[in-house]
């Protein structure tokens, strides 16, 4: 492999450019110079779209866009010291140090690995500063390669200690850190030091730390290394394991047997947090990780040394998105869980729903009348009256609505999994269908996860002796749990949530006129104002667990959620392309991409350009989908299926109304679209027409 970067690969206070594009493309520039590239324009779009996809600025004035690119022939690293700096989207301010990977297209761990070993770099003041201060090329050659390296094979001879985050390296010691992480947790504090026993002279205090992020990439590491750093100048040891992309990095169990204290300096869920259990608990973000070292290391030690600090439960095991639910606001944590039961939902209410939609396009809507017996009656060999049509659409429609019997306890299930991970989830379930059959429905789901939940973490914290720690999460929690809360709810909550249910149902079934339109311009710009974040959910979820193909005022409310929802992803493709000298090059890529996924009503399509320009994009999709919802609902349109885009027009009642909808608001919404980018011009806006590395090299 060729070096890294070479002196042909660095920029010493050159004008590369006043924007981030224009610098971005400059640097693919130098990388064609170099003759690693055959096309530095194809290489900075693949920049751009990474970049389009969530910011590359870092704290401190530095930067690291990143990509990996069938343009590049081998990983390279180019790095520009900006004079003046350019704003990559860091909080703190413009970046003067600027680092970009490219690494070619098949080249993916190798590509992370290059950006970790980075990240752990620039946390280093020291680091940063030769940078600042070197007088040439060659001096920040010799910088840069002193500490990011290709990877290369692991030694089979490596010992463990060489490794200053006590992480597993060797398949062997991985393999076997897996396996006790998958054991039975009530052996994992076992000869653990005490921090008495470290205050005198037994060992030295030790601490471990977990550190991840969204992606997994930059922040994860930097906090990693800050960490590290933090622990030695207090004179303690800190192991960190960093959930990250490049994986396969895993805190040694007699590393965490050995530890006092673990720090969790995480945004997302912590996997197999079960290997903690006992050790005094840090909680924070990952940024705090990075800000925050030396006081997360203070406070490790400080819990260490407090025998009534928090500490990780014998039966913690989360996987879910968010901080670790001990540092949460009471809020956030109610948010999280709902999310998280959502989520689990939607895969049920789209295969039951398109299935039932299937059913009446294969057996006529008359079919719900007669399914479940025809399936249970009938089979292939004994076709029921109408042929083989109707017993396949009486199938696919049972089938369909048994999925869809689901909803409501698989929503409360996994409320209550996020709250209390795995023991709440048969607790929820149960609570869910008990809610379904009092007429709780919904909203009875909802409150039944969150009670199950709740009740199913407060009998986890109790007090146990060690032979019946293991009995705890599968038998003695799920079970008390389950008759606590499904008590409560058939003795207490069940019937005012049914009578709220009843009255919500029959509020809908009465919307006519002015009423259902503002419904729809309600709901129409939830759609559109997170592409898929909690607000669509909340719009989205309110349409589908009423559907009910017996009340067509929720037909009709269904018909105007999915319309608008499709709206992001169409208008903005339909703006990238009546007016491309608007949008950057990545996001006329992406423009081209939203096409297909708005016709099959997916949100999200439209993400990368609200995150690039949210306040020039969010309002204009807003009124977009308002549009689109009150057309809708004042044309009567309905739909009994909860997903599908153009895919499920023949669930549709009133299918040329429904697309005039769709095509009416998709037109306003590019044309408000295009009009803020046109005359509501930002000082920041990096926003160009051509690719300028050519020139820039």
């Amino acid at each position: 492999m060729s070096q890294l970067i070479t002196s042909g690969l660095v920029s010493l206070d050159e004008p590369l450019g006043t924007s981030k594009d224009e610098v971005i493309a400059s640097l693919a520039g130098l990388v064609a110079a170099a003759g690693r590239s055959d096309d530095p324009a194809g290489l900075t779009q693949d920049a751009y779209a990474r970049e389009s996809k969530s910011a590359t600025g870092m704290p401190g004035g530095l930067a690291i866009p990143h990509c990996r690119s069938e343009h590049v022939s081998e990983s390279t690293l180019v790095f520009a010291r900006l004079a003046p700096a350019v704003d990559f989207g860091a909080k703190d301010g413009p970046a003067d140090l600027v680092f970009m990977i490219a690494a070619p297209a098949a080249g993916d761990q190798e590509h992370m690995k290059l950006l970790t070993q980075l990240a752990r770099a620039l946390v280093r003041k020291d680091f940063t500063d030769s940078l600042r201060s070197a007088t040439s090329r060659d001096e920040v050659v010799r910088l840069v390669s002193e500490v990011v390296k290709p990877p290369a094979a692991p030694s089979a001879a490596a010992a463990p200690a060489a490794q200053p985050t006590g992480v597993t390296a060797a398949a062997g010691t991985g393999a076997a850190a897996a396996a006790a992480g998958g054991g039975a947790t009530s052996t994992v504090t076992e000869d653990r030091p005490t921090a008495a026993s470290a205050d005198h002279g037994e060992g030295p205090l030790s601490i471990v730390a977990v550190t991840s992020c969204p992606t997994g990439i930059a922040h994860t590491y930097m906090a990693a290394e800050a960490l590290e750093h933090a622990g030695k100048k207090a004179g303690v040891e800190v192991h960190v394991e960093p959930q990250g992309s490049v994986g396969a990095e895993t805190l040694d169990p007699a590393v965490i047997r050995a530890a006092s204290a673990v720090i969790f300096a995480t945004d997302v869920g912590v996997r197999d947090k079960h290997r903690f259990a006992g050790l005094a608990e840090i909680n924070s973000g990952v940024k705090a990780g990075i800000h925050e070292a030396d006081s997360l290391v203070a406070r490790a030690i400080a819990a260490a040394k407090d025998p009534s600090a928090p500490r990780v439960a014998a039966t913690a095991d989360s996987g879910e998105p968010g901080p670790s639910a001990a540092s949460q606001h009471i809020g956030v944590r109610i948010r999280t869980a709902l999310l998280t039961g959502v989520s689990y939902m939607i895969p049920f209410v789209a295969a039951g729903g398109l299935l039932i939609a299937l059913g009446f396009l294969v057996g006529g809507y008359k079919i719900t009348a007669t399914a479940e017996k025809v399936v249970l009656g009938n089979s292939l060999w004994d076709l029921p009256a109408g042929g083989l049509s109707q017993y396949l659409g009486a199938l696919l429609f049972q089938v369909g609505a048994w999925a869809f019997a689901f909803l409501v306890p698989a929503l409360a299930g996994y409320i209550a999994y996020a709250i209390a991970d795995r023991p709440g989830i048969a607790p929820g379930f149960v609570i869910g269908f008990v809610a379904g059959q009092i007429g709780a429905g919904f909203l009875g789901g909802l409150i039944g996860g969150l009670l199950a939940g709740a009740v199913a973490l407060w009998i986890s914290r109790f007090k146990v002796p060690a032979f019946a720690r293991g009995l705890m999460p599968v038998v003695v929690i799920p079970l008390f749990a389950t008759v606590i809360s499904s008590g409560l709810m058939i003795l207490v909550l069940g019937r005012p949530i049914a009578a709220l249910t009843k009255a919500l149902t029959t509020w809908l079934s009465g919307l006519s006129g002015s009423s259902a339109i503002i419904l729809g311009i309600i709901l129409g710009a939830m759609m559109c104002f997170d592409m898929g974040g909690p607000v669509n959910k909340a719009a989205y979820v309110f349409a589908t667990t009423g559907l009910n193909l017996q009340n067509p005022a929720t037909l009709k409310i269904m018909a105007a959620v999915m319309a608008a929802g499709m709206v992001p992803p169409l208008a903005l493709a339909l703006a990238s392309a009546v007016a491309p000298g608007l949008f950057t090059p990545a996001e006329r890529e992406n423009g081209k991409a939203a096409w297909l996924l708005g016709a099959s009503f997916i949100s999200e399509g439209a993400i990368p350009f609200a995150a690039a320009d949210p306040l020039r994009v969010i309002p204009p999709m807003m009124l977009g989908g308002a549009v689109t919802g009150a057309v809708s609902m004042a044309s009567g349109v309905q739909l009994s299926a909860p997903h599908g885009g153009i895919f499920v027009l023949f669930a549709i009642t009133g299918v040329l109304l429904f697309l005039l909808s769709l095509v009416v608001g998709t037109v306003v919404g590019s044309a408000a679209v295009v009009a803020a980018k046109r005359y509501w011009h930002r000082d920041t806006d990096t926003r160009k027409e051509a690719v300028a590395a050519p020139a820039a090299a």
